[in-house]
C-alpha cells in the first residue's frame, strides 16, 4: 500500500473513522432526541424544522425513513426521548410517522378521530409533556375529515359517535355561513379551537406553556397533496 504496513492503513482508517463520528455526534443527539431530557439541544423551534423538512421529503416523495433499524429499535428498549409530540386523527390515510418522515421514537403521537382532546388525550398529552420532555405539540387537522363531515351534516350520530360530534360542533357552529367549503372551514376552525384549549389546559400544559418549557401549533394535512400547512401563530 505504496510502502505502509496493513497494520498503520488499518491505524490510519480507525482514525479516520472516529474523526467522522465525533464530528458528527452533535447532529446524532438532536436526531435520537437525546436534548428532550432538558439539555438544551432539542427546542421548540428545531422539532419544528425536523417536521417540516420531513413533510418536504414526504410531498417529494423522498423518504428517508430515519430510525426504522434494528439498532435503533435496541436503543429505545431503555427509554424513549421523542423530539415532538402529535394530536392526530385516526384518519388511516394520516398517520403521523409517514407524513413528517419520522422514525421510530421519534414522535409521541395521540390519535382520535377529528383530534379532539378530552380527558383521555389530555392526560396523553401532559405525559408527554411533563415526563418525556417534549417541547412541541402540534395538533393535527386533515382535509375532507369524516369526523367533521359527520358533525356538519348534523342528524342522529349512532353508538358513541354523538359524543365525538358533540366536540366537534363548536366549531361548524362558529363556521356556519362563512364562504367556502364548510367541511374546510369547520376543520380548521377545531385546529384552532384545540390549540387554544391545549395552551390553556390546567394544571400541566398551561404551566409548561407560560414558562416556554412547551409549545402547541396547529396544521392541516391535504390528502391531495401530502403538504402540511402550518397555521398563523396567534395566542
Amino acid at each position: 500500500m505504496f510502502g505502509v504496513s496493513k497494520e498503520a492503513a488499518a491505524v490510519k482508517i480507525r482514525s479516520l473513522l472516529m474523526t467522522a463520528a465525533v464530528a458528527l455526534l452533535p447532529f446524532s443527539l438532536v436526531l435520537n432526541g437525546a436534548g428532550s431530557k432538558g439539555d438544551g439541544k432539542v427546542t421548540a423551534e428545531s422539532a419544528l424544522a425536523e417536521l417540516k423538512a420531513g413533510n418536504g421529503r414526504h410531498v417529494a416523495h423522498r423518504h428517508q425513513h430515519p430510525h426504522e433499524t434494528a439498532e435503533r429499535q435496541r436503543e429505545l428498549v431503555s427509554g424513549q426521548h421523542p423530539h415532538a409530540e402529535i394530536l392526530s386523527c385516526s384518519d388511516s390515510r394520516v398517520p403521523p410517522e409517514l407524513v413528517f418522515d419520522q422514525g421510530l421514537g421519534d414522535v409521541f403521537v395521540v390519535r382520535v378521530a377529528g383530534n379532539v382532546a378530552s380527558e383521555t388525550e389530555l392526560a396523553s398529552l401532559e405525559y408527554g409533556a411533563e415526563h418525556l420532555h417534549v417541547p412541541l405539540l402540534v395538533v393535527l387537522g386533515h382535509q375532507k375529515c369524516g369526523a367533521v363531515m359527520a358533525a356538519v351534516e348534523g342528524g342522529r350520530a349512532e353508538g358513541h359517535l354523538g359524543a365525538l360530534v358533540g366536540l366537534l360542533r363548536p366549531a361548524v357552529e362558529k363556521t356556519r355561513g362563512m364562504s367556502g367549503d364548510p367541511v374546510e372551514n369547520a376543520v380548521k376552525a377545531n385546529v384552532e379551537a384545540t390549540v387554544r384549549q391545549l395552551r390553556a389546559s390546567p394544571p400541566v400544559l398551561a404551566e409548561l406553556v407560560s414558562k416556554g418549557k412547551l409549545k402547541v401549533v396547529g396544521a392541516v394535512y391535504s390528502l391531495d397533496t401530502g403538504e402540511v400547512t402550518w397555521l398563523p401563530d396567534s395566542p
